[in-house]
């Protein structure tokens, strides 16, 4: 099957790395579980950990990582964090995966 999409055939080697990282970090299962509560919408550390069955200082320490590969967004009320997912691509990426592995 021959796809025409949006990547060029020459894809730098700073491109290609960049999306191995994105990639990596998405694929370790206790990011990939923050990532997928945050699918639903916003939440703070304790609602991710609940959900997640990680302690705070884990769920802590994952979404640093996460923020830093641009996968998570945060804001600040009063005395919490809360966390999204970072934009649509993100939520596309997810539901790419998620179309992939369940198709028949």
């Amino acid at each position: 099957m021959v796809h025409k999409g949006k990547l060029d055939e020459a894809v730098s080697e700073v491109t290609i790395t960049k999306i191995s990282q994105l990639l990596s970090v998405a694929a370790d299962e206790t990011r990939l579980r923050i990532l997928l509560s945050l699918y639903a919408g916003e939440k703070c550390v304790k609602e991710i950990q609940e959900i997640v069955g990680a302690s705070q200082s884990l769920v802590s320490h994952q979404l640093i990582v996460l923020k830093k590969y641009n996968l998570v967004a945060s804001r600040r009320d009063k005395n919490h964090v809360f966390y999204s997912l970072n934009d649509y691509h993100i939520i596309s990426l997810i539901e790419s995966a998620y179309e992939h592995i369940t198709k028949e």
